[in-house]
């Protein structure tokens, strides 16, 4: 099984997972030119992709969706509450009815010889999830858009080989930044995103000897630095009592509009 981000940020996400033979998509925030630009990088097409996952209806996970779904005719899975904000989302445009499928926290989805497991998140949507995948025993986890974790999602995220974490912002730069007051407020809470400190106060949780790798993603353009995410979550792992270095555990941060180097889980 293999992880690579195609696009991780503020402005759009797009999360690749597959086997040998089954391909998935997490997110469709970018451009369809764009997603198939970074497929072709990896040696696939959208012909090759068997369905896309989606965390929420915000536009930098669906942006592409809807051209995307009506060109290739892909299958869409996302909660309920996710599929009719869809629905309402006018930029999506109409996607097919029959191209929808349903899925619920917790509740496994089987696309082949790969496993999709939603987990519930925070976060202001209208019904989010972040994904587990497995390939026999094989497991990777897409988190992001957390406003904040509790002890359902530690569990939901024990034993992984590889995460894909949020570190969306350095908290000193978002209040001093531009934002306005109500969009700093949002994000800083319980239903936004998760800061540096928080992703590797989580990721201090999580750790344990067959971790293979972390991803940093979802960086917000205007309030973080790549140097600042990895800087921050190898200071939060550091200083916790885990018993391990950051330098016991490959960790990268995801790029923005590129597609980032693909991990190869053993």
């Amino acid at each position: 099984m293999r992880l690579c981000s195609i696009a991780s940020g503020s402005s759009g996400n797009c999360i690749y997972v597959g086997s040998d033979s089954t391909h998935i998509l997490i997110d469709a925030g970018i451009s369809g030119k764009k997603t198939e630009e970074g497929l072709k990088e990896l040696d696939l097409s959208m012909r090759d992709i068997d369905g896309i996952f989606i965390t929420h209806e915000h536009s930098d996970h669906i942006a592409g969706l809807g051209v995307l779904t009506r060109k290739y005719e892909i299958p869409v899975y996302a909660t309920k509450g996710t599929i009719e904000a869809i629905r309402n989302t006018t930029s999506a445009g109409r996607i097919p009815e029959e191209l929808f499928h349903e899925v619920r926290p917790d509740e496994k989805v089987i696309i082949k010889d790969m496993i999709c497991n939603p987990m519930r998140i925070s976060h202001d949507a209208a019904d989010p999830v972040a994904y587990r995948i497995s390939h026999g025993r094989k497991k990777a986890a897409v988190v992001t858009d957390l406003g904040n974790y509790n002890d359902y999602t530690v569990e939901s995220l024990r034993g992984m080989d590889v995460l894909l974490l949020e570190a969306n912002h350095d908290i000193n730069m978002l209040q001093v930044g531009p934002y306005p007051y109500y969009l700093k407020q949002r994000i800083l809470s319980d239903r936004g995103h998760l800061s540096n400190e928080r992703a590797g106060q989580l990721l201090c949780r999580l750790l344990h000897d067959k971790l293979q790798a972390v991803v940093l993603g979802h960086l917000s353009k205007e309030n973080n630095m790549p140097e600042l995410a990895y800087e921050a979550v190898r200071v939060e792992v550091t200083m916790a009592d885990t018993g391990f270095k950051i330098n016991d555990i490959p960790m990268q941060v995801a790029r923005r509009s590129e597609v980032s180097p693909v991990i190869h889980i053993a």
